[in-house]
């Protein structure tokens, strides 16, 4: 279905149709970089328009549009870009950066993690907090999904050291409730408190730094366990994730509205 979340993103298609360079394109997708574009035009079969490339297609006077390029007989994959969602596990970080440890990144397939842009995970959680991560190429589709005048939902479900007041439900759906080193108020904030007084579930329709873990503290809880079950109408069950660590692909156009 067309994404009503997605104002801000580009057309459908028009990276399959647009006309560049065909090492420029391989090593767009992540297949090979320009340095070794010609080795991997002579080593595979790369055809455009059915014709069979050289390696002095990497001169620069070669070029196709993606529709037309085939590698080994397939067609090339996620040409217009890539929407994953994962599963992602705790003890696991959303960065690029080798010195914080392992990342959600590391579980890609090497050719997704050598695309141009670079994937990028859409808002991040915390190394240990697991649920649904999105992760995408594509920098307009991050901006329509992130920003707060969209107003998507996001479900956790948290776990406390200590009971959690009764009264952090009102508190948090008033949308007066202001963090330590913020200015502006947090948006009403839907909570529901579970048969275990230390448990909660918890709607945000933005994305402070921490902002979970600082709400709860205002109340003297400390965050335990954090687990984000939903990002708009997708939910790890509804896109087929289960497991901590899987992952899979969704069209861009994917529509995050609730209903």
């Amino acid at each position: 279905r067309p994404s009503r979340a997605r104002a801000a993103a580009k057309t459908s298609g028009a990276a399959t149709a647009k006309v560049e360079r065909l090492d420029a394109l391989l090593s767009r997708l992540g297949l090979t970089s320009r340095a070794d574009a010609a080795r991997f035009i002579a080593e595979r079969v790369v055809t455009t328009d059915g014709a069979r490339a050289t390696e002095r297609a990497t001169s620069g006077k070669l070029k196709a549009r993606a529709a037309d390029v085939r590698v080994d007989g397939e067609t090339l994959e996620d040409v217009d870009g890539l929407l994953i969602v994962m599963h992602k596990a705790r003890g696991v970080v959303c960065s690029h950066d080798v010195r914080e440890g392992t990342s959600v990144y590391d579980a890609l397939p090497e050719r997704w993690r050598r695309r141009k842009p670079a994937i990028e995970s859409v808002g991040r959680l915390d190394k240990d907090t697991s649920g649904l991560l999105l992760l995408t190429d594509d920098g307009a589709l991050v901006h329509a999904l992130t920003t707060p005048k969209k107003e998507i939902g996001k479900w956790y479900r948290v776990k406390t050291d200590r009971p959690i007041p009764r009264d952090a439900v009102e508190v948090f759906a008033s949308g007066e409730l202001t963090l330590d080193g913020e200015t502006r108020a947090c948006k009403p904030a839907v909570c529901e408190l579970m048969d275990d007084e230390t448990e909660a579930r918890l709607r945000l329709t933005e994305g402070k730094f921490h902002q979970v873990k600082r709400m709860f503290a205002f109340f003297g809880c400390t965050v335990i366990g954090l687990h984000r079950e939903s990002f708009g109408s997708l939910t790890l069950e509804r896109a087929g994730v289960s497991e901590p660590g899987d992952f899979k692909t969704l069209p861009l156009d994917f529509d995050f509205s609730e209903e």
